[in-house]
């Protein structure tokens, strides 16, 4: 019988490890990743990861890069919606906070990425061009207070999407109207924010 270690082909077995490891990251956290764990997931030899990631950071890398795709195409499909709501980028950025948790802690730590990835650069900077557009700047340069603007819109939404994650948002929930939602919320935060702007 043919066992998965000698069946992948070669492209597939780098994507088969990628699968393996997001995985891993939904059921146990990130901290459980290791190259053995994605190998021993994907049913491969211990060595086998070593044909595509040198080590763990170049796969955490990889595994960025394709959380910020992802990320991306959660904003886009929200801005494409033909009732597209307020702070749309805001809130497809914490549903897929929500949806992807430990995807968006590896997309975040810069620390055990690898710096020097210019396919991470490239897809962190098309992801958060999407942003800016959600502030109204388009394509043009941004003046140093828009991008003070920006800056504020991002730490509010990551400030947000970070407390959700770490279940801080507990407290908030308990005293909130029965059956609000984390997007809820976020809403009434950025209505607070733009009232205090207008003010």
């Amino acid at each position: 019988m043919t066992s998965k270690k000698d069946s992948y082909h070669h492209g597939a077995l780098r994507e088969a490890l990628l699968e393996a490891a997001e995985k891993i990251v939904r059921r146990e956290g990130v901290n459980a990743l290791t190259l053995r764990a994605v190998a021993r997931a994907a049913g491969v030899s211990h060595a086998a990861p070593a044909h595509h990631f040198k080590d763990l950071s170049a796969l955490l890398t990889e595994l960025a890069v394709v959380g910020f795709r992802r990320f991306r195409t959660y904003m886009e499909r929200a801005a494409a919606e033909p009732d597209r709501k307020p702070w749309y980028a805001a809130r497809a950025y914490v549903s897929f906070a929500m949806e992807n948790p430990g995807l968006f802690l590896i997309m975040f730590r810069s620390e055990n990425l690898d710096s020097k990835s210019a396919a991470l650069d490239e897809e962190r900077v098309s992801a958060f061009a999407v942003l800016a557009r959600d502030s109204g700047l388009g394509n043009k340069k941004p003046s140093f207070e828009e991008l003070g603007q920006i800056t504020a819109a991002w730490a509010l939404v990551h400030g947000f999407a970070m407390l959700y994650i770490d279940g801080r948002l507990k407290r908030i929930f308990a005293q909130a109207p029965a059956g609000t939602t984390p997007l809820d919320l976020l809403d009434v935060t950025y209505a607070s924010r733009a009232t205090k702007a207008s003010s």
